[in-house]
């Protein structure tokens, strides 16, 4: 793709989404040819609008975790202070009805069957990186937003406790299901969980297997804005707006935040180490319980792709 020219992609009503970008040369070229992640950048706003277009089903496979890998290592190297400004992340999904289904389930299937703990360690300490990349704002002083048109689930419900702010579709869900073949989320969920809502409501939403709304999620204040369905991307736009003048301050804001939380990558390493241990000690029974999941997950995905 000519580094000069930005990359379109057709919104709600098919219009063209961006003019051409004269700061794009300055861009390294790389961030617009990833495999399954889609990036545009908007020079009015600062912003950089990314959606996860993965080939297969919706989750965090090897390959979604190397994009993701290396967006953040190109965002790095193109922005920031001094170089191509860049005041909001927005990261969404193509895949209709579905922001995430999580981890890899197929996977960790196959690591558990070989006893292959450094496998499982090895995956979740490189989400665990991404989530703390994410945290810090690749220390470029924006703000970071999720945008949730459909189903969060698991790792992709971890990955979203990673922003600054979350705006929601009504219709989106929210949850984290491996209670219920035995195991628990072993990326992020309890360290960001626990210092956002408390250690108690942290273990409540674990350990219940319940689907939660936006507006559930709205009211505990893990989504910050709610939107109607199919104007996700407008409430987002709307959002962007409003924080103009506020920028400073709420980027401001939302450092002391982390500062308070006093979260380290270490911890959330620990906790995937003792995620992988709990992994190996599955029975099959429970391994049988993940595949029903994986099966029904690839279901949902073909309905949607075939609608």
């Amino acid at each position: 793709m000519d580094s000069g020219a930005s990359k379109a992609v057709p919104l709600t009503g098919e219009q063209e989404m961006y003019a051409e970008s004269a700061l794009h040369a300055s861009i390294p070229e790389k961030l617009f040819g990833l495999q399954e992640l889609d990036v545009l950048y908007e020079d009015a706003t600062a912003t950089l609008w990314t959606y996860m277009n993965p080939e297969g089903r919706p989750s965090f496979t090897p390959a979604m975790l190397k994009d993701f890998e290396s967006w953040q290592s190109l965002i790095g190297e193109g922005f920031g202070p001094d170089k191509v400004p860049l005041r909001y992340l927005v990261l969404g999904s193509r895949a209709d009805d579905v922001f995430c289904f999580g981890g890899d389930l197929e996977l960790f299937q196959r690591l558990i069957r070989d006893r292959d703990r450094e496998g499982l360690v090895s995956y979740g300490h490189r989400c665990c990186a991404i989530l703390d990349r994410n945290i810090r704002t690749l220390d470029i002083p924006m703000l970071t937003v999720g945008l949730v048109q459909g189903t969060a689930l698991g790792g992709g419900f971890e990955a979203l406790l990673s922003f600054d702010f979350i705006i929601a579709e009504r219709q989106a869900t929210f949850g984290l299901p491996e209670i219920m073949f035995g195991l628990y989320p072993g990326m992020g969920a309890h360290a960001l969980l626990s210092r956002k809502l408390g250690s108690a409501m942290a273990d409540r939403i674990i350990l219940s297997n319940e689907t939660y709304t936006a507006e559930q999620m709205y009211d505990l204040g893990i989504v910050h804005a709610l939107a109607e369905p199919g104007d996700g991307l407008n409430a987002t736009r709307d959002f962007i707006k409003k924080s103009e003048r506020r920028h400073a301050g709420m980027v401001g804001a939302r450092r002391a935040t982390k500062q308070v939380w006093q979260l380290d990558v270490s911890e959330m390493n620990r906790i995937t180490e003792m995620w992988a241990e709990a992994a190996l000690q599955l029975r099959e029974q429970d391994l049988k319980v993940m595949s029903r999941l994986v099966a029904a997950q690839a279901r949902l995905a073909e309905r949607i792709a075939a609608a």
